[in-house]
């Protein structure tokens, strides 16, 4: 970890003190998805409700710039500047991205599995389609018992992709599928909410630091 991610990671605790509780396993989750991006994988996020939101939020942090600027691969900057004045300018707007997909989202599919097969499997549906060795899944639930989630874990493990969790003080039972479990010091929905949101804007930056 260079200095200047170290940096972030532990203004995280001396923000947020109650979180030195998952300071381990928040370095843990770091080190698997710094490990996933250099080598070519990408990040599968899946959640309900509030934590369906924040997987959004997630994707959006790492397919655009977050914190700094961030290079595009050298590679495609010059094939759009081939293309003349259109590609060049259109090259000095785009941003390096780390590829994540939020499977909440994906209302097309979401619903028709739903309705067709059950809402249980419906995230364990997309990791099947989307998921490949080398990526990572990243089930938020507060309680860690959301069953589509778990679900998605499930098929996740079986299909050779690393797992990780993020869950209330509990860890329910995503954290027994689960690589790496982060588990915030508190139980009520909302508190745990509010916990979840600084450790993955911290994992971000410190992506983000790290990769570029």
């Amino acid at each position: 970890m260079k200095n200047s991610t170290q940096a972030i990671f532990d203004e995280l605790f001396t923000r947020y003190p109650a979180l030195e509780a998952c300071r381990s396993d928040v370095a843990s989750v770091y080190e698997i998805l710094c490990a996933t991006y250099r080598s070519g994988g990408k990040l599968l996020v899946c959640g309900n409700g509030g934590s369906a939101s924040d997987a959004d939020h997630i994707v959006g942090e790492l397919l655009k710039k977050f914190k700094r600027h961030r290079d595009i691969p050298a590679d495609v900057r010059a094939a759009l500047s081939a293309q003349g004045e259109e590609g060049a300018a259109l090259a000095a707007q785009l941003e390096g991205s780390l590829p994540a997909v939020s499977l909440s989202a994906q209302g097309a599919i979401l619903t028709a599995f739903a309705n067709d097969v059950g809402w249980e499997p419906a995230f364990a549906q997309q990791v099947l389609g989307l998921g490949r060795v080398g990526d990572v899944l990243l089930a938020i639930s507060t309680s860690g018992n959301s069953r589509n989630c778990v679900a998605a874990a499930r098929v996740a493990r079986a299909c050779g992709l690393k797992v990780v969790s993020l869950t209330g003080a509990g860890g329910g039972r995503l954290e027994a599928l689960a690589d790496a479990a982060m588990r915030v010091p508190a139980r009520e929905t909302y508190q745990v909410q509010e916990f979840h949101l600084p450790v993955y804007h911290a994992l971000c930056a410190m992506l983000e630091e790290e990769l570029f």
